[in-house]
């Protein structure tokens, strides 16, 4: 295993990056199971897991602190802030209040007294950076969490926390968590340059596309074969009657005859692809079986020349996504139609 920095802090990281969303409800619900994936993937030389709070309301959490004991120093642990975590109208978000209160839960779920990364899971205009990155410093004074990142920041708000930081005196983030895939390629434009711009880590969630690039989206599939637990909670990321995903079928076939073509699966193709990107420190894979484990790992022995990276881009565009729910996050200033509409008094 060839170790990576995470951005500038000098923190190695491993190229894969475990992620934990499967574990729990939301995917794997045997604990056993799930703990003996995660010591197949340490075993192997990675050495970082990504988690959130909010996955299966904390389960995923506590499956990473049961798998970790005994080997906590050894490992970078990230987990994340945001979502929606009680019926108390504080038990989300991005203010100080809930920022505190959270990381002493999952500390606790975690069954560790640090956090390597704590990232927060998705921005929140409503509430001022200045508030977020101050609870971030002071956990970070006080040894509860090392670093402090960010997920599915647009570029303003990536650049908006490092100024903040700097002219604050603020902890700043030291990397960004967005999606990023062989057919998800928006952030190229503007999320990964900013992190170049700012020697922030990219750590990119969602290389398969959410199962689009796991082999099994293919013009000839059954239908009935392409329905799961994640496209009946995401579905404008996966719903057919949509021209965006129509398109997306119709790239992923290509792709898929394209790592045919080269001798590779389609799931190497995609997690090197991501991982050639120099802005790219890890890719974060989420298995839910030890064969899924076993099917990415693989990746990191995959050189893609420039004449399939040319291929790629001839059937993605750069910088190209095909449906607006790909992106991860929608501005408020989108989604929301007050905000977008002069009061007429």
């Amino acid at each position: 295993m060839t170790y990576r920095n995470l951005g500038r802090t000098g923190l190695k990281v491993s190229p894969l990056c475990l992620g934990a969303m499967m574990f729990g409800a939301w995917g794997n619900r045997d604990h056993d199971e799930s703990v003996s994936i995660i010591h197949a993937a340490l075993d192997h030389g990675i050495n970082f897991i990504d988690t959130a709070d909010v996955y299966s309301a904390g389960e995923s959490e506590q499956i990473v602190g049961k798998a970790i004991a005994g080997r906590r120093d050894n490992l970078v642990i990230a987990t994340k802030v945001h979502g929606t975590m009680g019926e108390d109208p504080n038990m989300v978000g991005n203010s100080r209040r809930w920022i505190m209160r959270a990381c002493e839960d999952s500390l606790r779920r975690l069954g560790t007294d640090y956090i390597d990364l704590y990232q927060i899971h998705r921005p929140e205009p409503d509430t001022d950076i200045d508030e977020t990155l101050g609870a971030l410093s002071d956990l970070v004074h006080q040894g509860k969490v090392r670093y402090a990142g960010s997920s599915t920041f647009l570029p303003s708000q990536m650049v908006e926390a490092q100024w903040a930081a700097e002219r604050r005196g603020r902890e700043r983030f030291v990397c960004e968590q967005p999606p990023y895939s062989l057919l998800v390629r928006r952030v190229e434009a503007e999320v990964l340059p900013t992190c170049q711009a700012y020697g922030m880590g990219a750590i990119v969630w969602s290389p398969l596309a959410g199962g689009w690039l796991s082999g099994r989206w293919r013009l000839d599939a059954d239908p009935s074969d392409l329905t799961s637990r994640r496209a009946q909670r995401i579905p404008g990321r996966y719903d057919m009657s949509l021209p965006g995903n129509q398109q997306k079928l119709e790239a992923a076939d290509a792709l898929g005859r394209l790592a045919e073509e080269t001798g590779i699966s389609l799931i190497h193709l995609a997690l090197a692809f991501v991982l050639v990107h120099p802005a790219v420190t890890a890719a974060i894979i989420g298995p839910r079986t030890h064969e899924h484990l076993e099917s990415h790992l693989g990746a990191l022995d995959v050189t893609l020349t420039d004449e399939i990276l040319d291929k790629v881009d001839e059937i993605v565009p750069p910088g190209h996504n095909f449906t607006p729910a790909d992106a991860g996050y929608v501005p408020p200033s989108l989604a929301s139609a007050w905000r977008r509409r002069r009061v007429v008094r």
